[in-house]
């Protein structure tokens, strides 16, 4: 059996979809629960994108243990210093080097010829072979690109020191057989492809990546490239917990294996979701909602019959469990420590205790305590802003609302040791509260942003269940920052979500900065 690599870019790729962010504690606990799938290589940020980037990628090269570590760069030199200086301390560490080769891109986005593009390959990972023997490159947007240009560059990259070369399918152009024909061409074209894994990086814009990710495995690729719940740009990317478990029930077909171990991908799922705010679909393969319900009546009957009648694998193999752990006010750190874990939260000790503190404040007011609560107050207190980010911090909130008035909204904020206030009306108290918020943003400090989403939901049952609010803001230049918080009361979890929302906003317009190169604004990756 083959041994297949499985490359997670969850925290990279996946983080660049619409409405996704992760600040690096989010980031941490989601990289260790990786660690424990059991993936071979966590593609954890694109250090020279932003100040948040480089310490993630930092924190995880330093605290994750067991797969290699791997950093984005351009073929820029800033790039790849910056990606060498942030995996200092992995174990295991791996530079990705890109540039764009399809002529599309080389004519309207890099404006090279295409030598230029080859040498630029050569030359860049010839600089990330100074940093680490792990060098991985891709030629962007491989399947638009010319093949006897594409196994050229591939030939060169190895040649420089490449141990593995990427095959995008940046755009989602390709599908199964045209793409399968490429990495059977790149195999029998490049002399020396035997010296390098074949990787396959595939977006889902036609709905095949998955498909495509499988024939090229089955065309010798040795490596694939996936995110949970398949999240990533535009349509997203191939899915890992699909790839996994075709390969698995399969394996005999593919002559392939991976080491992923199975029974967490639920968990891994569910804790992905739960953090970028991105929620997974009902009918989602594998570990949607309903991938093990049944509703119809005669699949009803030959499941309790026999489950394999009308389920190809069992839920336990990828991690489905139905378990209920209630906590109290007597229940100590272990039990709480257990359910996260449970749950793929593997938070460090200070987080830890915050998040025991909260539990035990809310069983205090007679609230019963459900796994889902305790995991929902964890996503609260990770999502909370360190004090050196809490450039706005709420100091009040009060709200008037009825069936014979209009909502109003009077919000107090706390800005440089200053107060101030702002009201506002709406069609609700949480429209008025927000109206009394951007009010207060736009005279103060100048900054347009617009309420672009907004989510209200109990976590279990009862009038007296936490309600988690989310909310995203967009700015002027599309920017979308995103905040959530919990609380027993609505409408103070709406008013804490937008504040984190609008500090994230302030902060990247403080802090941001993207070195530049001749050719490229802004990266955005394979």
């Amino acid at each position: 059996m083959r041994r297949i690599q499985i490359f997670d870019t969850t925290l990279r790729d996946g983080e660049q979809s619409p409405g996704a962010s992760l600040n690096v504690d989010e980031k941490l606990v989601i990289a260790r629960q990786l660690a424990h799938l059991g993936v071979d290589i966590i593609e954890a940020g694109f250090p020279i994108s932003s100040p948040g980037d480089f310490k993630s990628v930092q924190l995880i090269a330093e605290k994750v243990k067991g797969p290699t570590i791997c950093g984005l760069a351009r073929a820029v030199v800033a790039d790849i210093e910056s990606a060498g200086k942030a995996l200092e301390a992995a174990e295991n560490r791996r530079i990705h080097v890109f540039i764009a080769t399809s002529k599309i891109h080389m004519d309207k986005k890099l404006k090279k010829s295409p030598q230029e593009v080859l040498d630029d390959a050569v030359k860049s990972v010839e600089l990330a072979k100074t940093f680490t023997d792990d060098v991985e490159f891709s030629p962007e947007d491989a399947s638009r690109t010319d093949l006897k240009f594409l196994a050229d560059v591939c030939e060169a990259a190895i040649s420089a020191g490449a141990t593995t070369v990427n095959i995008p399918d940046t755009v989602g152009y390709a599908i199964p057989e045209d793409y399968a024909e490429r990495i059977r061409y790149l195999r029998e074209n490049v002399p020396n492809i035997d010296q390098a894994v074949i990787s396959v990086h595939c977006h889902n814009d036609l709905g095949v990546a998955v498909a495509n990710s499988l024939a090229a495995v089955r065309e010798g690729a040795g490596q694939v490239e996936c995110t949970i719940n398949g999240i990533g740009e535009r349509a997203g990317n191939a899915s890992l917990e699909e790839i996994v478990m075709a390969m698995k029930m399969h394996g005999d077909k593919y002559g392939v294996e991976t080491g992923i171990v199975t029974p967490e991908l639920y968990k891994t799922s569910q804790l992905v979701s739960n953090l970028t705010g991105l929620d997974v679909q009902r009918n989602k393969a594998i570990v949607g909602e309903n991938a093990f319900a049944h509703e119809a009546g005669i699949h009803q009957h030959g499941v309790i019959q026999a489950r394999e009648t009308y389920e190809i694998m069992k839920a336990e193999d990828v991690g489905w469990h139905g378990r209920q752990l209630v906590i109290g006010k007597h229940s100590g750190i272990h039990a709480a420590e257990r359910v996260l874990k449970d749950h793929g939260y593997e938070l460090e000790k200070d987080k830890l205790r915050v998040v025991i503190q909260r539990v035990k404040e809310v069983a205090d007011r007679e609230k019963k305590i459900e796994e889902e609560d305790i995991v929902a107050i964890a996503r609260d207190v990770m999502n909370d802003l360190g004090p050196e980010e809490q450039i706005l911090q709420l100091k009040e909130v009060s709200v008037m609302t009825g069936n014979s008035f209009t909502a109003s909204a009077t919000i107090k904020l706390q800005f440089d040791n200053k107060e101030v206030i702002g009201s506002g009306t709406g069609v609700g108290p949480v429209d008025a509260a927000a109206s009394a918020l951007k009010r207060i943003i736009d005279e103060h400090f100048g900054s347009a942003l617009n309420l672009n989403e907004y989510g209200l939901k109990a976590i279990t049952g009862g009038t007296d269940a936490l309600a988690h609010a989310s909310i995203s803001f967009d700015d002027q230049l599309d920017n979308r920052f995103r905040g959530e918080a919990v609380d027993e009361d609505v409408i103070l979890a709406s008013v804490q979500a937008m504040v984190k929302g609008v500090n994230r906003a302030m902060i990247f317009r403080k802090h941001f900065q993207l070195p530049q190169s001749e050719s490229e604004s802004r990266p955005t990756g394979t």
